[in-house]
């Protein structure tokens, strides 16, 4: 249950320093979001899990 937190916690602390240091890249991409087509969301999601349980996958053995 720690690994949770401490996972929850990492991914807090990216998000705000993506969001502290690029505001407003930040903005202008939160602006192109509605242009883009779902499936490509969606593959980029999918990849991101894949990527996600891969690297967590190799780390913890």
């Amino acid at each position: 249950m720690q690994d949770l937190w401490i996972a929850l916690g990492l991914v807090m602390l990216l998000e705000g320093a993506i969001y502290a240091l690029f505001p407003e890249k930040m903005i202008d991409m939160m602006r192109k979001l509605p242009d883009i087509p779902a499936s490509t969301l969606r593959m980029m999601g999918i990849s991101g899990v894949a990527l996600g349980w891969l690297l967590i996958h190799f780390v913890r053995g």
